[in-house]
């Protein structure tokens, strides 16, 4: 029981809350205040920030080209969005062709100046708490980062990413993608821009472009995140609202199964038709995500972790994929030819 609380006392500030978008965007914002002190309820499992208001059941969201419009509520280092990978490439891939999904960045960590909450006050306060999330997620995440070289600001990454989708929308997910790989696994100090300039490129981006873009429009859209951020009133992250065109909603929030995930989907499309796919080896499994880790090809191919795990030891041995260990588990990358 006690480390329980201790895991749910971390996601009190990197996994599932923030005090979201209560200061303007800026690169390295230094403004924070004590407002971030937060309450968290381990019967819902969610935390959630004093004084912000419900959220609001009748806020219009418009729907795109799909019957479902997904509104994501993330942020770049947030460890409980990492936890979510698993279930969210799999509903891409059975229900991808319902759902036109927005990832917007909520603004986790604009800086540590006051940041008071679950115990967490300094950096050096997260190295030991990721270590232990890694295990209650099964996803490789080591917290060395924090002792060494932390981030001071979960804000450059985020306006990063709305550089991306400025620039090329289809490499914004895969370019988050890397930056959160090199984050949890790699000891990253994703919020320098060499390290950006790194995952962009690796992504195919063109990084002189980016590089404009960050240092200006993008920072106009990250407002825009916080904006739509407090306007759907979220309290923590990972949350996602599911809405059709007539306003009908399904929330989740938090680290949920993929069950909960599949029917946020089908209360609002009771008709959808889950799409086939074939992940049943990792060669397979490649095709549609060139990184998986073992927890990641378990629920894409339905099998067990240690099934999924030795699977892809196998498959790295042949040669067909390289391998990323952490002392809290590995990722395994497809070789390009």
């Amino acid at each position: 029981m006690p480390k329980t609380n201790t895991i749910i006392g971390f996601m009190l500030f990197i996994g599932l809350s923030a005090t979201v978008g209560q200061v303007k965007s800026t690169k390295m914002s230094t403004n924070k205040s004590s407002a971030n002190i937060l309450t968290c309820s381990i019967e819902e499992g969610t935390c959630k920030a004093p004084g912000m208001a419900v959220p609001n059941p009748d806020s219009p969201l418009v729907t795109q080209n799909k019957p479902i419009l997904v509104h994501y509520f993330t942020d770049p280092i947030c460890s409980a969005c990492w936890g979510i990978e698993p279930q969210l490439r799999r509903l891409k891939l059975e229900y991808g062709a319902y759902l036109d999904i927005q990832y917007h960045m909520g603004g986790l960590l604009p800086s540590w100046d006051g940041f008071d909450s679950g115990g967490i006050r300094q950096p050096a306060d997260v190295a030991h708490h990721w270590d232990e999330v890694s295990a209650y997620y099964q996803m490789p995440i080591v917290g060395d980062l924090w002792l060494k070289d932390p981030l001071a600001s979960s804000f450059p990454p985020s306006i990063a990413f709305k550089a991306v989708q400025l620039q090329n929308p289809s490499l914004a997910v895969p370019f988050l993608r890397r930056l959160r790989e090199m984050v949890f696994m790699e000891g990253v100090n994703i919020a320098n821009w060499p390290a950006i300039a790194t995952a962009a490129l690796q992504v195919g981006l063109d990084t002189v472009q980016l590089k404009r873009d960050f240092d200006g429009r993008a920072n106009e859209a990250f407002d825009e995140d916080l904006r739509i951020t407090r306007t759907m009133a979220v309290r923590g992250f990972p949350t996602l609202y599911f809405t059709d065109a007539d306003q009908n909603r399904s929330v989740i929030h938090g680290v949920k199964s993929y069950t909960q995930f599949e029917q946020a989907v089908m209360r609002l499309l009771p008709t959808a038709v889950k799409q086939n796919y074939d992940a049943t080896t990792p060669e397979k499994a490649f095709t549609y995500y060139p990184s998986l880790t073992p927890k990641e090809f378990s629920v894409l191919s339905n099998q067990s972790l240690a099934a999924a795990e030795a699977a892809l030891e196998v498959s790295f041995k042949a040669g067909k994929c390289t391998k990323f260990s952490t002392r809290n588990g590995s990722c395994y990358t497809v070789r390009t030819p």
